[in-house]
């Protein structure tokens, strides 16, 4: 796919700095958009606005919201911190940050905007963890969203996991509000993808639990392979698409699934 429809358009993409942010946010300058990127550093691509932001701070998200303006197409929730940070600080910056960005930014897109946000194949047990990471999910503020996992920590498990359950239910969850303002939201569930985060999290994580996330397609995905279907999630070419999580992980969640796994 072409994704011309993207000339003109106003986008923000979160973590545009390395990995996925990067490499989209290049791709969507390549196809003519007016491309506002977040992240903590700014990236040496021709970027039409940036703006410094910690998704681990409150202040920081609320400051660089009021800096935007003007109407926005599309937005890509592509930043994420790795597994080998404290637990909090992973919720922070993989929901917490995310989710009150989206918050502030929400009122203005305009019918037929559309949000993609980067979640992870290992939040495929969200469905068995769902009652909790639904009440999660459903806490007050960003504050609310702390002082619930410094309650139910050992619960909830380490942050990395839990937060990209928590941001996989969230979308669903909020495909049904968003939509009847025109706004679709979606997700996409990476596998391993060959960017800095995977060689630290090869450092984070048993050799034997990063092999079988490689199963049944025996290889990491390239940068691109992650890009392309978030570009489609947010473009007319599925503009009958909301509140769905696709998985881009070379077939290693349904694997799981018809091995009967207890996901």
């Amino acid at each position: 796919m072409t994704f011309t429809e993207y000339e003109g358009k106003r986008v923000v993409v979160t973590g545009c700095s390395s990995g996925v942010g990067y490499a989209t946010a290049l791709r969507l300058l390549d196809l003519g958009a007016e491309v506002i990127g977040i992240s903590r550093r700014e990236p040496a691509i021709g970027l039409t606005e940036f703006h410094s932001v910690d998704l681990a701070s409150c202040d920081s998200i609320n400051s660089a919201a009021v800096r935007i303006a003007g109407d926005i197409d599309a937005l890509f929730n592509c930043a994420g911190a790795p597994p080998v940070l404290p637990s909090l600080e992973i919720l922070k910056v993989n929901f917490l940050g995310p989710r009150l960005l989206t918050e502030c930014l929400v009122d203005r897109m305009p019918p037929g905007s559309a949000i993609v946000s980067v979640s992870s194949s290992i939040a495929g047990a969200w469905r068995r963890n769902f009652d909790h990471v639904r009440e999660f999910v459903a806490t007050p503020g960003y504050d609310g969203g702390v002082s619930w996992y410094e309650r139910n920590a050992d619960l909830a498990g380490h942050g990395y996991p839990f937060s990209k359950e928590a941001l996989t239910v969230w979308t669903l969850e909020q495909s049904r509000r968003l939509v009847k303002r025109g706004v679709r939201i979606n997700s996409t569930s990476p596998g391993a993808v060959q960017t800095p985060m995977l060689d630290i999290s090869e450092r984070a994580f048993p050799q034997e639990l990063l092999a079988a996330t490689l199963q049944p397609i025996g290889r990491v995905s390239t940068v691109d392979e992650q890009v392309q279907p978030l570009l489609f999630l947010n473009s007319k070419g599925a503009s009958y698409i909301n509140g769905a999580d696709l998985a881009v992980d070379g077939g290693h969640v349904a694997m799981m699934s018809g091995a009967g796994s207890t996901w």
